[in-house]
Order: structure tokens, then C-alpha cells, then sequence
């Protein structure tokens, strides 16, 4: 698998990166995990803009989903070569009308559906396309899930938003590599169901044995370096800062 970090910054964009935002391909098949604030044009530094084969929507917040309104107008008013084919879009109950809201002047109520092919997520374990794949119901206040994605024997696993929860052990159980959120800062924000800060991400990261932890999510109001150092202490593997346009074999 070949991950892509599109954007990393959490709540909304940093002068240096977009939202939430992560490519992961493998046998020619392009996976997007979330698509928050500005992520739609950093996204075309790396393929087509008709190029991916599904997403995932780990939830309904602004800084993970709101630059579906955009991409809906790419896909459904595109000229050249007609409209697009409906494609796979992953997300909580409810992504269909909270996207429809969001743009506020759809055509019609259903025009979505017609360039997105919405399907709910509950936890559980299914496929896309090459990958298998498992989601669960992470910590966080609206529904959020993590997921863990699985191939030719590779294993990554995204936290989406959340806070420490049980579920978010299980999916990253002996990953290779772990892309979790260190939102808050260890000492200062102690709000439970809602993020992690670095050493609790570290001590994910350990807990699970993850071979590699690549900390993500961290607003630009938050010392990524003090994150990191703080995961760490903790955490005895490779642990750096995602970065926006870097890549990761898995």
C-alpha cells in the first residue's frame, strides 16, 4: 500500500496544510480517507481529478468531509466526457443529507446520489476494492469510526477523530503502520470522548505494538514537535509529524 498524506491539519487549515485528507493506493486502486477544508485542489498536486475509486468518511465534520461540496460540482456539472459515474462514498448515517445541507442549492434533494453512491457505515468488516477492510465506532461526539485497512499482508489503520477508547486498540493491533490524531496537548486540553493528545496516541501506538506511528490531526494552535516528543516517551517505535505531500509505502 502507498499512503499519501493530502492534508493533516486538524480542526480547520494551517498556512501549510489542508484538513484531513489521505491517499492510499494499491493495485491501481485509489482509496481517499476524508476529504476536509482544502483538501479537494492539494489533492490534484497527486492524481486526476476523476481518478479516485472510493471514499471513505470517517465523520460528518466540517474538517473531514466539507470539500465534498466541491467535488460534487466537479463530478456532477463536469462537460467534457459527460458526468461521472456514481462512486463509492463510505460515511455515518446521514452523509447524503448532511452534504446536501452543506451545499444548500442542489438541484434537487437527490442529486447527490447521482454522482456519489452512498453506502452507511457500521462496525464491522467488508471490502474496498483490493483492501479489507474494518471500521469501528471510535470516541468521539457525533459518530466517527476508525478503520483499519488490510492487504498483501500490510495493515495500516487511521484513527479518523477520537478520544482513548478500547475500539481504537482493536483496530490498530499489530499495524504497520498507525495514522492517529494528537489533536490536544498532554497536560492542557483534558477533554474525554473528544481527542488525543500525543502521549496518548503514543500509548495507543504501544499498546497496540503499531510498527510505525504517524501522528496527524494536530491544529495549528497545537506544538506538533511538544506532540510528538510527548508520543515518544511512550512510544518505543518510529514516531514522526505527518506532513502534507509526503509518502508512505506500507
Amino acid at each position: 500500500m502507498k499512503l499519501t498524506v493530502v492534508g493533516c491539519s486538524g480542526s480547520f487549515p494551517s498556512a501549510e496544510s489542508a484538513c484531513s485528507s489521505y491517499l492510499v493506493e494499491a493495485d491501481g486502486f485509489r482509496l481517499l480517507l476524508d476529504m476536509g477544508n482544502g483538501a479537494l485542489g492539494e489533492l490534484q498536486r497527486h492524481i486526476g481529478l476523476y481518478d479516485l475509486d472510493a471514499i471513505f468518511l470517517s465523520h460528518l465534520h466540517a474538517d473531514h468531509c466539507i470539500d465534498m461540496c466541491g467535488y460534487f460540482v466537479a463530478r456532477y456539472y463536469r462537460h467534457d466526457g459527460g458526468r461521472c459515474d456514481a462512486i463509492p462514498v463510505y460515511g455515518p448515517e446521514g452523509t447524503e443529507q448532511r452534504l446536501t445541507t452543506a451545499y444548500a442549492d442542489t438541484p434537487s434533494p437527490s442529486s447527490m446520489s447521482e454522482v456519489f453512491d452512498f453506502h452507511t457505515l457500521k462496525p464491522g468488516s467488508f471490502e474496498i476494492g483490493p483492501f479489507s477492510v474494518r471500521t469501528e465506532r471510535v470516541a468521539h461526539p457525533v459518530e466517527a469510526y476508525g478503520i483499519r485497512l488490510e492487504h498483501g499482508g500490510r495493515t495500516l489503520t487511521y484513527s479518523g477523530d477520537t478520544g482513548v477508547c478500547e475500539a481504537l486498540h482493536e483496530l490498530a493491533d499489530g499495524a504497520d503502520l498507525f495514522l492517529c490524531e494528537a489533536s490536544f496537548t498532554h497536560g492542557k486540553e483534558t477533554v474525554p470522548g473528544l481527542h488525543l493528545n500525543g502521549r496518548e496516541a503514543g500509548a495507543h501506538a504501544e499498546r497496540a505494538g503499531a510498527g510505525r506511528l504517524l501522528l496527524t490531526h494536530v491544529p495549528p494552535w497545537t506544538d506538533g514537535q511538544r506532540n510528538l516528543a510527548d508520543a515518544r516517551a511512550v512510544y518505543g517505535g518510529p514516531a514522526e509529524l505527518a506532513a502534507t505531500g509526503v509518502t508512505y509505502t506500507v
